[in-house]
């Protein structure tokens, strides 16, 4: 940006610390967020220093890292401080050597299954900070703070990693903000009584913050009801990517010749294969349209469904679960799953596909995988619940299904599978929409704007 907007000079030269939380090694949507966040503001020609630090294990994104190489909070730390008391005594240098990113990497590669009710035991420790069993990391984060990253001000990916907001206030005396980006999938994934007591922590720390960024008012709406929050600390930023890859995608897809109604559509779905993002629901919608079409359309094309993205190794049936079902409705042929690509990889997906859907189950709060697929032409599907509404409705680039409904998730599908000069349109919506509005860019300055507030 050669010249920032007046209303930002109040951050020139500041210091933003900025933690976010590694994904134990799989592409995360806040740690893409959270990394692209901090490119984008260190952009913005202020002078602006954007330290991004790894909580839990180191960050993995598609684009250039730019976090910091030290892990706090590191995972194995956490897990055996909680679990043997011998180690929240241990001294600094044997801290270091477990908080080794490699050593974080090579562990995080492999499965690691906790049960339910040490999972909210954890939660709960972490969140309690000085007064829980890990208060020994927190004191190291801010100790680091202070000798050698002293901020200004310090955001956080999310409110769960927030047991360190008392002593950052405390001893540095700066403002917090927390980003809320998925919070409440966490926490209602906790058994009670362990997500009330969580939860009764987390509106604790929340009368420390001094705002939120939400990225959609239907987010912010269900995360003000959950944690008791005022209005004025909610605050409304735009989301963004990255366009440069995306956007030569679509190009080559408007330039291309004029698409038969009855050539072979591919139905893409890029994001992690859980029942969160509503993989399952897709599978059951697409089987069912395939048997529709076999008696409606006789003779012509099936449509192929093509699925990307990060598999949890827990359930471990759960995409055989689905590969089964395609395989007893005869449909093995037209479907396949092509792992969790690097970006090139991802690239070449989002080139190949003609329609993009993952119908998530739960309110999804950012929906970055819609953006990338917009911006590469593609029309996108999506649950008329979360961030979808206002992403379909804004950009013009896409069509809503009733969420949790795979009847209606077929129709809309077949009928853009019969109607490619509207494909071509929604596409050509929906990527001229983020080129104009969902940048990465103009992300920064929605940002910035926020934080500049803070200091005026």
């Amino acid at each position: 940006m050669a010249t920032p907007p007046p209303e930002l000079e109040p951050l020139r030269g500041k210091r933003i610390v900025y933690l976010t939380a590694g994904a134990a090694g799989m592409f995360c949507g806040s740690c893409l967020r959270d990394n692209a966040a901090a490119a984008g503001l260190r952009s913005l020609g202020l002078d602006l220093e954007v330290p991004l630090v790894p909580l839990y294990t180191p960050i993995r994104t598609d684009e250039a890292d730019l976090s910091v190489d030290q892990v706090f909070f590191g995972g194995i730390n956490v897990y055996l401080q909680q679990k043997i008391p011998l180690f929240r005594h241990l001294p600094a240098f044997l801290d270091h050597w477990l908080d080794r990113p490699g050593l974080l990497r090579r562990v995080s590669s492999h499965a690691v299954s906790i049960n339910p009710k040490a999972l909210g035991e954890l939660t709960l420790s972490m969140i309690r900070g000085e007064h829980g069993n890990q208060r020994k990391e927190m004191r190291r984060l801010v100790h680091w703070m202070q000798t050698e990253s002293v901020p200004d001000a310090v955001c956080l990916t999310n409110l769960l990693v927030g047991g360190c907001i008392p002593g950052i206030r405390r001893e540095l005396g700066v403002p917090v903000v927390v980003t809320l980006q998925g919070d409440d999938v966490f926490l209602d994934a906790l058994a009670e009584p362990w997500r009330s007591r969580v939860l009764e922590e987390m509106r604790l720390l929340a009368t420390q913050v001094d705002g939120f960024f939400v990225f959609n008012d239907d987010y912010a709406a269900r995360m003000a009801d959950l944690l008791d929050l005022p209005p004025e600390k909610l605050w409304r930023i735009p989301l963004g990517i990255d366009t440069a890859d995306y956007l030569p995608l679509a190009e080559a897809r408007f330039a291309g010749a004029p698409v038969s109604a009855h050539a072979p559509v591919t139905i893409g779905y890029f994001a992690r294969l859980c029942r969160e993002k509503g993989f399952d629901l897709l599978v059951d919608a697409w089987i069912r349209l395939c048997g529709q079409r076999r008696v409606s359309h006789p003779g012509t094309p099936l449509p192929r469904l093509r699925a990307g993205g990060w598999l949890p190794q827990a359930p471990a049936s759960y995409l055989p679960d689905q590969e089964e079902k395609i395989r007893l409705a005869g449909l093995s042929e037209h479907f396949e799953y092509v792992g969790a690509p690097e970006r090139e990889g991802k690239l070449d997906f989002l080139r190949a596909a003609d329609l993009f859907c993952v119908p998530a189950h739960f309110c999804e709060p950012k929906g970055l995988y819609a953006l990338e697929a917009m911006a590469s032409g593609l029309p996108v599907v999506g649950p008329d619940h979360g961030a979808f509404p206002p992403l379909i409705h804004q950009s013009g680039g896409g069509r809503l299904h009733e969420a949790d409904n795979a009847d209606d998730l077929a129709r809309v599908l077949g009928g853009l599978i019969d109607a490619p000069a509207e494909r071509l349109d929604l596409g050509r919506a929906g990527h001229e929409w983020v080129a104009r509005s969902a940048t990465r860019q103009i992300m920064a300055v929605g940002t910035a704007r926020k934080l500049a507030g803070l200091f005026s």
